[in-house]
């Protein structure tokens, strides 16, 4: 069934599908962010304090990489799931839950003694942070009128860029005054705030009467883990015989949950909107464009220390332009996004990142640092000129009624394409001795055009999304 339950005892400006308006949408965006920005967050402050885990427990550096792919592999395979269950409890709904799982999942991960339980703690972390992530851009569809949903968007985007840039940092200013288990204890507070705020402020949304899939949801995991898993091995070139098998399992997971979905009115993977060209092409454009992003944040530092000299501090002062870039172009798109195309405001801002990265690559052999940070911030800007626009256009393309399969399916693409960069980026480093870092910024400068010819392709199809 595709029907439509409305929530009882909603107010009038909850039940509307045409946004919040005055102080009610900013609060509720407000809450919206901070429970991203905290989702978010907490991905990255982890990495830096691995080296810090892995003394305290007891545990080999390699081991305690796990403490990050946990975290980051529930959150993958279950994003899907929760947006399917997130049309069926309420949107708003699903959030709460999800900073309340956040809440108590960072307490057991502060509490933790043993990298065992560190890493099923951050399991149900990245389910949390799943709940929250998966339905924000369904939320910002219904806290902002449909004339103006590139707004939200663009401002989603700003808070995404933050939560990745200041994670590092974040991390690493506590860890000069506290243990690592304060990285955990931070997210009370903010924890707290975001909840309270969402209680009072986030709409109340239409929930679909359609029936749990549950078979569906346990063919989505299973295609996915076992698809990153594999990959993971690979790229790694340990465990090869294991990680094709896990390719095999996952690409036969994928085929049947394909198989099984076409035709259902809310299916997990929504079949239905990949269908679409416009949907489709935005979708693909969000993956390739975070590949080359990735490809472009994990091999930079390397660039930076190994290849040039230089010193960490200094490294991850001349990073600082790329969020800083992607912030910058927010005020602009803010004000693009609603009325010029994706195809238009998405390919101009992956030329930009493109031409970026290839003049990192291209730098001389003793830059100085304003070499390096007007090339980082013109990828970064043009980053986030591609970003907001391309994640709007795969929300229009769905009715309210799928708005939480579109926006789960925009988490994917972010993910699946960080995931699939880091990968690519492991795989640089295994078949080359030397030059590595410096053939991975190449790899993001020319997966980066890609995405800007398929993104493109829509002003070739005279469509405007």
């Amino acid at each position: 069934m595709n029907e439509l339950a409305q929530p009882a005892g909603s107010s009038p400006q909850a039940k509307s599908t045409d946004g919040l308006f005055g102080p009610a949408r900013t609060w509720a965006m407000l809450a919206v962010s901070l429970s991203v920005l905290m989702a978010l967050l907490d991905y990255a402050i982890a990495n830096v304090a691995l080296p810090d885990i892995a003394r305290d427990l007891h545990a080999s550096s390699s081991a305690s990489i796990w403490v990050v792919n946990a975290y980051q592999l529930a959150s993958l395979v279950s994003l899907l799931p929760l947006a399917a269950l997130g049309s069926k409890v309420g949107f708003s709904r699903m959030c709460q839950f999800g900073i309340i799982l956040f809440i108590g999942s960072s307490v057991m991960c502060a509490m933790a003694t043993t990298l065992p339980a560190l890493a099923a703690a951050r399991v149900l972390q990245g389910i949390g942070g799943a709940c929250i992530l998966s339905v924000n851009i369904a939320l910002v569809r219904y806290i902002y009128p449909h004339a103006e949903i590139g707004k939200g968007i663009a401002l989603n985007g700003v808070v995404v860029a933050m939560g990745v840039a200041l994670g590092p940092t974040a991390a690493a200013a506590i860890l000069t005054v506290a243990s690592w288990p304060w990285l955990f204890w931070v997210n009370l507070p903010l924890g707290a705030a975001a909840l309270f705020m969402a209680f009072r402020s986030l709409p109340a949304t239409p929930r679909s009467t359609a029936r749990p899939d549950i078979t569906g949801s346990v063919l989505c995991m299973l295609a996915f883990g076992a698809l990153v898993m594999g990959g993971d091995g690979l790229a790694h070139q340990s465990g090869i015989v294991l990680s094709c098998a896990l390719i095999g399992v996952g690409l036969l997971s994928g085929l049947l949950l394909i198989r099984r979905e076409s035709g259902l009115p809310q299916p997990i993977l929504p079949v239905d909107m990949l269908a679409k060209p416009d949907f489709a092409i935005a979708f693909m454009t969000g993956f390739c464009g975070f590949v080359a992003s990735n490809f472009y944040i994990i091999s930079m530092p390397f660039t930076l220390h190994d290849v040039l000299g230089m010193s960490p501090a200094a490294t991850g002062l001349l990073i600082t332009p790329w969020p800083i870039g992607i912030m910058s172009a927010a005020p602009l798109v803010r004000r693009l996004a609603d009325t010029v195309s994706a195809g238009v405001l998405s390919s101009i801002g992956l030329l930009m990142t493109a031409t970026g990265f290839f003049l990192l690559w291209m730098m001389p052999a003793h830059p100085t640092a304003f070499d390096i940070v007007w090339r980082t911030w013109l990828a970064g800007c043009g980053f986030g000129l591609f970003q907001p626009p391309n994640n709007r256009a795969m929300m229009v393309s769905a009715s309210h009624a799928r708005a939480g399969g579109a926006s789960g399916m925009v988490q994917v693409a972010r993910q699946a394409g960080q995931t699939c960069g880091a990968m690519g980026v492991a795989a640089f480093f295994s078949l080359f001795v030397q030059g590595a870092a410096l053939k991975c910024l190449f790899m993001a400068a020319c997966v980066a055009t890609f995405a800007a010819l398929l993104s493109s392709s829509r002003l070739l199809a005279g469509k405007k999304a």
